[in-house]
């Protein structure tokens, strides 16, 4: 990579960044009730370097 990073291009990685972290649980409790047994990713994007290329 680059030494200089664009604000907006760094501030792009930084939100990807967060995307690999899971739910917490407590949102999946509000989501989708106290008895379901769910993955916390469902949540939203859990996304890997490996995996998932970012579009920036």
């Amino acid at each position: 990579m680059t030494r200089y990073k664009h604000p907006a291009k760094k501030a792009r990685l930084i939100k990807a960044a967060r995307n690999t972290k899971w739910a917490p649980m407590f949102a999946i409790i509000k989501k989708f009730g106290v008895g379901k047994k769910i993955h916390p990713s469902h949540l939203g994007m859990k996304r890997s370097w490996r995996r998932n290329k970012l579009k920036v």
